[in-house]
């Protein structure tokens, strides 16, 4: 079950906060950001070319729009950037010691978007749906580090993770002709990290419905069969890899994030660092924001 797979170096960095990573099917590149230094980076692996764009606030995630552009997850907040790198807000909320975290976009172009305090102080965060119009449902109320969000390949389950529970949770997902979008609801458990395993953080959903974690201070990538049993750990050489997606032209590679934040000078080489596990599995497509 736990396996020590060919990593390979995608980006050698030092990221504080690297977190996020998304395929932009479009564009054919990855893009990820590094919260802390407000920085969203973009990565083509055919050609190896590499963006940085900074942002004015922390950015929790970022994530590409379907007519061209990114929708970001602030400190304050909501914007998008046109194609032409414009900047606008969509929903601007500032809150004192509140910023953006996680954020993925579901199968109907919504961007639902996660917010924490700073301090991590509980129930200081939120889980919030946020339609291509702009408009704003807050879901869940007092989370405390809102994290990693995905959808099952039929789209009639959603993963989420308030990282302290140390539960990945699962919700079910009814179609319905709302404006709000679909009746999400029904959560529940679908797995627990064990105490000394580390922190469930970021996670993202394979085309055979099983979900990988990536484990705060625990320095491993975890695969949990759609049925919620363990199915396979993988080891890596940094404590702190914060979020996976899979990538490239087939889907089949998988992109590791990685923070150095708190390490200080006992921090590994490569944490902070994008890594990639060529063909670790199939992936799904992931929508655009359609806003």
């Amino acid at each position: 079950m736990s396996t020590r797979p060919s990593l390979e170096i995608a980006v050698r960095a030092s990221a504080v906060l690297g977190e996020g990573p998304t395929w932009d099917a479009a564009a054919q590149r990855l893009i990820w950001v590094d919260i802390l230094s407000s920085r969203v980076h973009t990565y083509d692996p055919a050609t190896g070319r590499r963006t940085t764009l900074g942002t004015e606030q922390h950015v929790g995630a970022a994530k590409p729009r379907a007519g061209g552009g990114l929708v970001v997850n602030l400190r304050d907040g909501i914007g998008v950037y046109g194609a032409d790198g414009g900047f606008d807000w969509l929903l601007r909320e500032a809150v004192p010691g509140r910023r953006g975290n996680d954020a993925a976009v579901a199968p109907d172009g919504s961007l639902w978007a996660g917010t924490m305090r700073y301090d991590e102080g509980a129930g200081g965060g939120t889980l919030s749906r946020i339609g291509s119009d702009g408009s704003h449902t807050e879901f869940l109320p007092e989370v405390t580090v809102s994290n990693g969000i995905g959808w099952s390949p039929d789209g009639r389950l959603m993963y989420y993770i308030d990282t302290p529970t140390r539960r990945i949770d699962v919700f079910d997902v009814f179609d319905v002709e709302d404006p709000d979008g679909p009746v999400v609801s029904g959560r529940r458990p679908f797995a627990e990290v064990e105490e000394g395993a580390g922190f469930p953080d970021g996670l993202c959903v394979d085309a055979d419905g099983a979900v990988w974690v990536a484990l705060w201070d625990g320095a491993a990538i975890r695969r949990y069969a759609p049925d919620g049993t363990l199915d396979r750990v993988v080891e890596l050489p940094f404590p702190r890899p914060t979020a996976c997606a899979f990538g490239g032209a087939d889907l089949t590679d998988l992109y590791l994030t990685s923070a150095r934040v708190g390490l200080g000078a006992s921090a590994p080489p490569l944490a902070g660092s994008l890594l990639v596990i060529q063909g670790a599995g199939q992936g799904l497509a992931q929508p655009a924001f359609g806003g």
